[in-house]
């Protein structure tokens, strides 16, 4: 219950700092994935998108974008790792992976 709480809080935010359009850059971290959660729904994140002003670039990351998600996205992107610095030891680092 505390993570569907978390994550209504987090939409609402997105929500209103789309409506204040005081920013270039919104970035939904990991939306995606809070769709796959069920924390938020797809049509949530489909709603963020349709509220987005011209201006404004929102970048929603996380895997597992849904089909509809990616069909109204004006730009999809997958990455692939190459190489990460977790194989050689560093943990997840507060503010960079947690």
């Amino acid at each position: 219950m505390e993570d569907i709480a978390a994550g209504a809080a987090g939409y609402l935010k997105l929500c209103e700092l789309l409506k204040e359009n005081n920013h270039d850059v919104v970035i939904a971290e990991e939306a995606n994935v809070a769709v796959m959660c069920n924390l938020i729904s797809e049509k949530e994140l489909l709603a963020l998108i349709d509220m987005k002003p011209e201006n404004v670039e929102l970048v929603i990351t996380g895997r597992g974008a849904t089909a509809a998600v990616m069909e109204k996205a004006d730009l999809v992107t997958e990455m692939k790792e190459i190489k990460h610095y977790y194989k050689k030891g560093v943990t997840a680092r507060v503010g960079i992976e947690k």
